[in-house]
């Protein structure tokens, strides 16, 4: 089917009070993975092209986004195409023209004004290309390799009148809000502040997005969906399922090297963790 935008799909799960799930892809068995798994469950879905994917595939956007278009056209769900975590301006640039139908520009490591003042002009680049445009408020923790901020240092919560006025002043289509949860995580350990995200939910007109979703439990999860959360962001989740599957295949098979026997039982461990992160989802809103 034709590729799906990704303002669509959370602009109609955020009015049902659902979540749609957003998947960052580094491989084409990640862009296979995501979408088998979402077509055994039958639910729409958006894979993620981060800048650090683009920077391991040689600085190269289009031999991964080509391959995503492709597999998303031939996916009997919707199937849209986001670039997730951009900083670098060219790299803005050339999304519409890769496919995707939004980015999320993250400025969100600059002080609250320089913040908003890039975000404003990456929102005018990317609605002049009719880009749906996502930022960042307050720090989702560890990306990078850094580490996670104290829940109570500055900066490290999304406050609700700052965001209002960040939203209305640069124009942006969603936001995601920093509410615990942290990057990279391989423990499901995050602790949400769900009444941070009642406020925010509140206060705000546009959509929001959690970031760091693989460190938060499925419960949590839930509760955060039910309290206004549209757009998941998952990756870790993915990478420890594939490499799981790979470590104990090839420790059970050492003498395996053909790559295609490891990397079919990673894509299928990855396929059931989609399946499962999507059906967590699906509990906040069963109708």
């Amino acid at each position: 089917m034709p590729l799906a935008t990704t303002g669509e799909l959370v602009t109609r799960a955020a009015e049902a009070r659902s979540a749609v799930a957003a998947f960052n892809v580094i491989t084409l068995e990640h862009v296979e993975a995501v979408i088998a798994g979402a077509e055994s469950t039958g639910a729409p879905v958006v894979l993620q092209v981060s800048e650090n994917a683009v920077k391991f595939r040689y600085g190269r956007l289009l031999p991964l986004a080509r391959a995503a278009v492709t597999a998303a056209e031939r996916a009997t769900v919707p199937v849209a195409l986001h670039l997730d975590h951009v900083q670098s301006d060219d790299l803005l640039r050339q999304a519409a023209r890769a496919g995707f139908s939004s980015v999320m520009y993250d400025a969100s490591r600059l002080p609250y004004t320089e913040n908003l003042a890039a975000t404003r002009v990456a929102a005018d680049c990317a609605h002049s290309r009719n880009l749906w445009i996502e930022a960042e408020l307050g720090q989702v923790g560890g990306k990078d390799g850094g580490p996670p901020l104290d829940a109570h240092a500055p900066g490290a919560r999304t406050d609700p009148g700052q965001a209002r006025d960040f939203v209305t002043r640069t124009e942006v289509d969603a936001l995601a809000v920093a509410i615990g949860s942290v990057h990279a995580m391989t423990t499901r350990t995050a602790a949400l502040d769900h009444d941070l995200l009642e406020r925010l939910s509140a206060a705000l007109p546009v959509p929001l997005v959690l970031h760091g979703s693989s460190g938060v439990p499925d419960d949590a999860l839930v509760a955060a969906v039910a309290g206004g959360i549209g757009k998941v962001n998952v990756g870790t989740a993915l990478n420890a399922a594939m490499t799981t599957a790979i470590r104990g295949f090839l420790a059970a098979h050492p003498e395996a090297v053909d790559s295609r026997r490891y990397l079919k039982v990673g894509r299928e461990a990855m396929v059931r963790e989609v399946a499962r992160i999507i059906g967590v989802l699906a509990r906040a809103n069963p109708s």
